[in-house]
C-alpha cells in the first residue's frame, strides 16, 4: 500500500496578498490577470509600495496550496521544493509541518539564497495578479526529489510554473520515467495563462508521456489547444491524458475521459478574492479520487472548496470550514 496520495512538485513561494487599486496595477505597468516572472530588485520595489495594505503573509505556491488542501481533508499529502535557510524559508517549512504535509528533510529542501515570494495583487472586482520572484526556488532540479518517496506515492503531481526552468524539466522528464517504472499516475496543470502562451513547448514535452489528469481552466484549455470551442479542446486534450478537469469559474467544471463527460455546477457566491481557488480545486479532487470518491463526487467536493476560498482573503481554508464541507458531501 502506498504511503502518500500525491507527491508534488513546485516552485516554493512566500505569498504576500493585499488589495490595490486598477490604477495601482497601471502605474506600476502590471499587466492585469496575469503572473509575471520578475527580479529581486523588482519584487523588493513592489513590497515596499504596498506595505501600507497590510500584506497576508503565509507559505505559498501552486502545488504547494494544492497539497495543503488535500492534507487538510485528510489525505498523506508530500511536497518536494527548494528554499533557503532564512525567514522566509522557515515559516514556508514550519507551515507544512505543522499541517501535516511530509517533506524531504534539509538534505533536499534547503539551499543557500533567498527564498522566492509571491507579491499577489487582488483589484475591486476578485481579479488576482500575480508577481514572482522565484529567487533560489529556480534552482530546483532532480538533486530536490526523493525518489524513494516517490516511489512510495500514489500520484506526481506537477506544478506547470516549472517549464520556465531547465533544471526543472529536466527533473520532471526523469520523474516521468521513473513513475512508468514504477506504477505511479502522473498529473499536471497548466497553473496560469502566460504559461501556455509563452511555454507551451515544455507542456507539449510532458504532454506527450501520455499522462493520466490534467487540470487547466477553459481559457487555457482553448488557447493550449488553438480551438474554437471547450469541446473541441477537451476533444484534443485527451489525447495526451487519460482525464481531464476543466475549471470555468462561474459557470463550474468539466471532467471529461474517453468515456464520458461529468458536468459540476458551480455554487454562487461572493467573489473577494480569486487566489487559491483552481490549487484549492485540484488538491481536493485528487483527495478525492485518491480516498474512495468518483469522479463526480470529486468535482462537487473539489467545487464546494474552490467557491469557498473566493469568499475571503488567501488561497487556504480553516479546517472547521474544511470539515463542514466534506461532511455534507461524504
Amino acid at each position: 500500500m502506498k504511503k502518500y496520495d500525491v507527491f508534488g512538485i513546485g516552485n516554493a513561494l512566500v505569498d504576500c496578498i493585499c488589495l490595490v487599486s486598477e490604477s495601482f496595477l497601471k502605474k506600476n505597468n502590471i499587466e492585469k490577470g496575469l503572473m509575471t516572472l520578475v527580479d529581486e530588485v523588482k519584487q523588493k520595489s513592489l513590497i515596499d509600495k504596498i506595505k501600507n495594505t497590510k500584506p497576508y503573509i503565509q507559505s505559498g505556491g501552486s502545488v504547494t496550496n494544492s497539497i495543503f488542501a488535500l492534507s487538510q481533508l485528510g489525505g498523506n499529502g508530500y511536497s518536494s521544493f527548494l528554499v533557503s535557510d532564512d525567514e522566509f524559508g522557515n515559516i514556508f517549512i514550519d507551515d507544512l509541518k505543522n499541517n501535516n504535509v511530509k517533506t524531504g528533510g534539509k538534505k533536499y529542501t534547503i539551499s543557500n539564497g533567498m527564498t522566492g515570494s509571491c507579491l499577489v495583487l487582488t483589484t475591486p472586482d476578485a481579479e488576482r495578479t500575480m508577481n514572482t520572484c522565484l529567487s533560489i526556488s529556480s534552482n530546483y532540479s532532480i538533486k530536490n526529489i526523493n525518489f524513494e518517496d516517490l516511489k512510495n506515492s500514489k500520484f506526481l503531481y506537477i506544478e506547470g510554473y516549472l517549464v520556465t526552468s531547465e533544471l526543472a524539466m529536466q527533473a520532471i522528464e526523469n520523474s516521468i520515467l521513473f513513475c512508468k517504472k514504477n506504477n505511479i499516475k502522473v498529473a499536471l496543470t497548466f497553473s496560469d495563462l502566460s504559461m501556455v502562451k509563452y511555454f507551451k513547448s515544455g507542456f507539449e514535452s510532458i504532454l506527450k508521456a501520455d499522462i493520466d489528469l490534467l487540470f487547466c481552466n477553459e481559457e487555457e484549455a482553448l488557447t493550449f489547444s488553438e480551438k474554437n470551442s471547450l469541446s473541441e479542446a477537451s476533444e484534443f486534450l485527451l489525447k495526451f491524458s487519460k482525464l481531464v478537469v476543466i475549471t470555468r469559474g462561474d459557470k463550474g467544471s468539466i471532467i471529461v475521459n474517453k468515456k464520458r463527460k461529468i458536468i459540476i455546477n458551480s455554487i454562487m457566491t461572493k467573489a473577494i478574492d480569486t487566489v487559491g481557488a483552481g490549487d484549492a480545486f485540484s488538491g481536493s479532487f485528487l483527495y478525492g479520487i485518491n480516498n474512495g470518491m468518483s469522479l463526480e463526487n470529486s468535482g462537487k467536493l473539489a467545487s464546494a472548496l474552490s467557491s469557498k476560498v473566493v469568499s475571503k482573503i488567501g488561497p487556504r481554508l480553516n479546517k472547521e470550514d474544511i470539515n463542514i464541507i466534506k461532511k455534507s458531501l461524504l
